[in-house]
């Protein structure tokens, strides 16, 4: 086995392990146990777990990030770019299953960047532009467009942790009832929404 293939080897072994146990779950030992090595060959490639899960959970963030700015970026009307990127990340999910169950588990806490928030920050970041202009178009306040560009991309990656064990309805369908939530509510959204009751009442 040459070097990189090896080192591929210890990644797709180490991305299994993440999957199935976390970081914190995972050791070295395993690792090299399963990749059938010695510990010194994934310190030798990787220095350590904290190494091996960096390649493996960037490029996860890679792949999704992918997915979900290609549904972005294709253009179009707003409610297809929301069909779009609903479809994406349960795509994503059905494909590569054990990729999403790393990028929804809690990181080492040094892991600033990289983590599935942050990715959904960026994600959320692109459709506060769309969203600003569609409020501008329908006299809405586009100054709180980055507060609904949260909840739009929340609600999609939450009902996505939710898909990744349920596996029903079929895809479509999910996205279907994200789309139909997400449509529907901003369709008929009020300029200056109110609490019915009030703190304390």
């Amino acid at each position: 086995m040459t070097a990189s293939q090896r080192r591929e080897q210890l990644l797709a072994v180490s991305r299994g392990l993440f999957a199935e146990k976390g970081f914190d779950g995972t050791s070295v030992e395993e690792i090299a146990a399963r990749a059938e090595v010695s510990k010194p060959v994934v310190y030798e490639h990787f220095g350590g777990k904290e190494g091996i899960y960096a390649v493996v959970v960037d490029r996860e963030v890679q792949a999704l990030t992918a997915a979900l700015s290609g549904a972005l970026d294709e253009g179009g009307h707003p409610k297809v770019l929301l069909e779009r990127t609903a479809l994406a990340l349960l795509s994503y999910i059905e494909a590569s299953e054990d990729g999403f169950r790393i990028l929804v588990r809690d990181s080492p806490v040094a892991q600033a960047t990289g983590t599935f928030s942050s990715l959904i920050g960026d994600v959320a970041t692109q459709v506060e532009h769309l969203l600003a202009h569609q409020f501008r178009t329908r006299g809405l306040d586009p100054k709180v467009a980055p507060i609904y560009a949260q909840m739009l991309v929340g609600m999609v990656a939450l009902t996505g942790q939710y898909w990744l064990d349920a596996r029903s309805p079929k895809k479509t369908e999910v996205a279907a009832h994200l789309v139909n939530l997400a449509w529907n509510g901003l369709a008929d959204m009020e300029k200056r929404p109110r609490l019915i009751t009030t703190p304390g009442s």
